[in-house]
């Protein structure tokens, strides 16, 4: 595996994988381990611009002397590259969105080896083609994301989880969901029986939407340990079903077992699934390629 420690090296092997006819896939015949530094963070602006070799920890451990982190809790500790290649996210996915709702810029090599830049470094940002919004997910098919500007969130002050044992999931969920008093960092439905939501700002706030909560759905206050479950879970998990929020009872009933990030629609299983892309978008995924890496240097 090669090691690159800068756009321009990591631009030099992809022309010459170009040259060559050979193709390249990142994370594996190219690692960017060597880009791990924080390049700027603008504390009061809430955001920072980091290299993608950069793992999840380390960026933590930057940012928390500013009381401030990125609101991404993916399993285990990839690096910020491969969160957006993957699209990699959590339980705060709920309320935080997807790396994709955080990426404000990005600086990406280009199969053919050239460097470009889009975004920018400041959440109001109108500059260029989105195409930090475009790489998120793409699997490190179309380029080589190099940098990375994303929006950040203060460490909130406190935190408290709330465990609903149910034999109806769906209900509770949707309660919570249609409730104005209550405004969740995550809800994961832990199929069966379990409903797990986590409340996060200042300690008069979460303790009331606590208490608000146990009065709406039932449910007790819980250890933060089932955050754990619920990622380790989804990391174990073969297989990954797309649905409607709205649909989630009928979802529920065909599952024997799931973790199930329902605002977003998302259910992580223990099998395989069959790919879900509907044939005229994965055609356009393919032409989408096509232009970005003609020759298919990117695996």
């Amino acid at each position: 595996m090669a090691s690159v420690s800068s756009l321009d090296q990591a631009a030099t092997l992809l022309r010459e994988a170009g040259a060559a006819r050979r193709t390249l896939r990142i994370g594996e015949d190219l690692d960017l381990a060597g880009m791990g530094r924080v390049l700027q963070h603008e504390s009061g602006d809430l955001t920072c611009t980091v290299e993608a070799g950069i793992r999840l920890s380390a960026l933590a451990a930057a940012l928390s002397p500013a009381g401030q982190r990125l609101s991404l809790d993916p399993p285990g500790d990839p690096t910020i590259g491969a969160c957006v290649a993957r699209n990699l996210s959590g339980p705060l996915r709920h309320r935080f969105g997807a790396p994709r709702d955080l990426v404000l810029g990005v600086t990406l090599v280009l199969a053919d080896g050239t460097i470009v830049n889009a975004g920018g470094t400041v959440v109001k940002n109108v500059a260029g083609y989105d195409l930090g919004k475009l790489v998120c997910g793409s699997e490190g098919r179309l380029a080589l994301v190099g940098r990375v500007s994303l929006r950040l969130h203060p460490i909130p002050a406190a935190a408290a989880t709330v465990m609903v044992e149910s034999d109806d999931p769906a209900s509770v969920a949707a309660a919570l969901l249609a409730s104005s008093h209550v405004v969740p960092s995550a809800l994961d439905v832990l199929h069966p029986g379990r409903v797990a939501v986590l409340f996060e700002g200042g300690a008069a706030a979460v303790a009331a939407q606590v208490e608000t909560t146990r009065r709406l759905v039932g449910g007790a206050v819980a250890d933060a340990s089932v955050w754990e479950e619920s990622r380790s879970r989804q990391e174990a998990a073969l297989g990954r079903a797309r649905f409607e929020p709205r649909a989630l009872r009928e979802v529920l009933t065909g599952l024997p077992e799931a973790v199930v990030r329902v605002a977003a629609g998302v259910a992580y299983v223990p099998e395989a699934l069959p790919n879900q892309t509907p044939d005229p978008v994965r055609l356009l995924q393919e032409r989408v390629r096509e232009r970005f890496d003609p020759q298919g240097v990117l695996a």
